[in-house]
């Protein structure tokens, strides 16, 4: 569970970051808006698995309400991933 949720903070993290650092300038910069269309809608269907392994994993792991959320926060920001990754899933 815990190695599954780890592929899928890494999968879902570098797709925010392709949507903020290279969708969204296409769409804004060059008016060419497919690509947010494409990886937004990866983005979203990965995160909301995200969501989903996040709250297995809070309870395999007995997560406090706080860990849970700061987990959460960390998947909003671009590298937050990185974050998540060392902090709250060590081997």
């Amino acid at each position: 569970m815990i190695k599954a949720f780890k592929i899928i903070t890494l999968i879902e993290g570098f797709s925010l970051l392709l949507l903020l650092f290279l969708a969204m300038p296409l769409k804004y910069i060059w008016n060419l808006p497919q690509m947010v269309q494409v990886v937004g809608m990866a983005h979203g269907i990965l995160f909301l698995l995200f969501v989903v392994f996040a709250i297995m994993v809070f309870y395999e792991l007995k997560w406090s309400i706080k860990t849970f959320g700061i987990v959460m926060f960390a998947s909003l920001i671009p590298f937050g991933y990185i974050y998540i990754d060392k902090k709250h899933l060590k081997d």
